[in-house]
């Protein structure tokens, strides 16, 4: 059933140029869009949401951390060593099981999310297309994908819930990033309405 689900996603490929370039495209930056997305909720958003970046940097890396776990308990070759795909955008022939771009989408997704419903929804369907390119570009299996997925709800669930013990450190990082001159502050005010 899981190849089955990926050829009937996969063979799409190569015979749509405009929906290629863009899954291609989704599956090169998405992790740099997520980057950049976070890095502007830094910069200008208040106190509560930079706690929310440095939650979400946390669930991101310990998704990942899960992920080189289970790629070397469990080895699931990539699609495009084992069949014939189509393959619209080359990589390595490392491990499938699960997807780390996917995680780390569903991951930062889901941490902003929890707090942030209007902006976490916006990068939760970016999450899902993200999935969905992996499978797209011949990168990955549907398992792979929900996998991924699975791991990200969890890690994000767990960090969520310690957030009241993190938040000493979110907000030591934030008063040391307000100390550096020339770069976007909270103000006094916004300093007092969210701590």
């Amino acid at each position: 059933m899981n190849y089955n689900l990926f050829k009937s996603i996969n063979q799409l490929a190569g015979h749509h140029p405009f929906l290629d370039s863009l899954m291609a495209g989704v599956t090169n930056y998405a992790l740099i869009i997520y980057a950049i997305v976070l890095l502007l909720i830094w910069f200008f958003g208040k106190n509560q949401y930079k706690r929310t970046v440095v939650y979400a940097a946390i669930t991101g890396v310990l998704g990942l951390l899960i992920n080189f776990v289970i790629g070397h308990l469990y080895f699931e070759p990539r699609p495009f060593v084992t069949h014939h795909v189509h393959l619209l955008v080359g990589h390595a022939a490392d491990a499938s099981f699960p997807s780390d771009h996917t995680t780390g989408a569903f991951a930062l997704a889901l941490a902003v999310l929890f707090v942030h419903r209007k902006i976490g929804t916006g990068m939760l369907l970016f999450a899902f297309l993200t999935g969905f390119s992996r499978i797209y570009v011949g990168h990955h299996y549907p398992f792979d994908i929900l996998g991924s997925m699975i791991v990200s709800f969890v890690i994000s669930t767990i960090v969520y819930k310690l957030s009241p013990l993190l938040e000493p450190m979110a907000n030591a990082m934030i008063d040391l990033y307000n100390r550096i001159p020339f770069v976007p502050k909270t103000t006094e005010k916004d300093k007092a309405i969210n701590q």
